[in-house]
């Protein structure tokens, strides 16, 4: 008789800052899933935001602190993954809320598959659904960077999507511990996109695969005002001026412009033309928060610290 293939044992790790209702609606779901959990890992920002008593229904729940001056988008997750033992990894944010059962269990089944030609899948990234508060265009924004489709992204699809072959989210990511560890784990102390400098390296340097499982569903979703998204997009751009080993030679301005287009076309066609400026308006604060965040380094520094959403990284610098 054929012996029961063994099932690979799972962690969860959240970094957790001012714990609302919204983590609780998260670690309920965490609870029902369909594929069991070894552990829930937080990784808390405050030891005062967090109330013990308000935790205690929810089962194999580990909590670590940390400071606000000790945070590292990077770093506070490797120490997360410090405290795992299990063979797969799911990073999650405290926001993000699973849309169904079988979301560890698609994650799981991510990681089992390989690139076109036999490349190892070391990370698989959830779909991302929009919240019922969510506004119009962030709705196709949502499904423009999060579609229907699966695919598993190696070296070979740099060509056709550009910087999207590094694109991976820690809002809802499962990593293969084994690997994680072999490759150092996260970057130690970066501003912002950890989980795309790791999979940019996997990809780029590493000629492993980033899985893109679209059934692996949670809501999750941000009605950014245009300075929020100028400050994001100044962040996003400083992590990748800061590292050019990964995204060196690589542009991503084409794929905001076609966004942009898409976006206007999609508005018009659900007869909702006059958002179209809006959108346009705010496309412009993200592109300006991107170049200015590229060219960082030739800026005074009470503009880096107007200009980002990261105050603490650069206090630490």
């Amino acid at each position: 008789m054929e012996e029961k293939r063994q099932e690979k044992n799972v962690d969860v790790i959240i970094p957790v800052y001012k714990p609302d209702e919204t983590l609780k609606r998260l670690l309920k779901c965490l609870g029902e899933q369909s594929y069991p959990i070894r552990r829930i890992i937080i990784m808390n920002t405050e030891r005062p935001y967090w109330k013990e008593e308000e935790y205690a229904w929810v089962p194999n729940l580990e909590v670590h602190h940390v400071t606000k001056e000790e945070f590292d988008h990077g770093g506070t997750r490797n120490k997360g993954a410090g405290y795992s033992q299990a063979d797969v990894m799911v990073f999650m944010t405290d926001d993000a809320v699973p849309a169904d059962k079988n979301l560890i269990k698609a994650l799981v089944k991510g990681l089992d598959q390989t690139g076109k030609g036999g490349e190892k899948v070391v990370a698989a990234y959830g779909r991302q659904l929009p919240n019922p508060d969510c506004a119009l265009a962030e709705q196709y924004t949502r499904s423009f960077n999060y579609p229907e489709q699966s695919r598993v992204k190696t070296g070979k699809d740099l060509k056709e999507l550009g910087i999207k072959t590094f694109f991976a989210s820690n809002v809802c990511c499962a990593y293969d511990r084994a690997e994680f560890l072999k490759a150092g784990g996260f970057t130690g102390k970066t501003i912002f996109n950890e989980d795309m400098i790791y999979a940019g390296n996997a990809v780029r340097h590493r000629g492993q695969a980033v899985a893109y499982a679209a059934d692996a569903k949670v809501y999750h979703s941000h009605n950014y005002s245009c300075i929020a998204q100028f400050k994001r997009n100044f962040d996003l751009a400083v992590s990748q001026a800061d590292h050019p080993e990964v995204f060196e030679g690589i542009r991503s301005e084409g794929e905001g412009i076609r966004l942009v287009k898409k976006t206007c076309a999609w508005l018009v066609k659900e007869g909702k033309p006059w958002l179209v400026p809006g959108v346009i308006v705010k496309s412009g604060f993200k592109y300006m928060g991107y170049l200015l965040g590229k060219r960082y380094r030739s800026l005074p520094g009470r503009l880096v610290l107007s200009f980002t959403m990261n105050k603490e990284y650069w206090n630490k610098e």
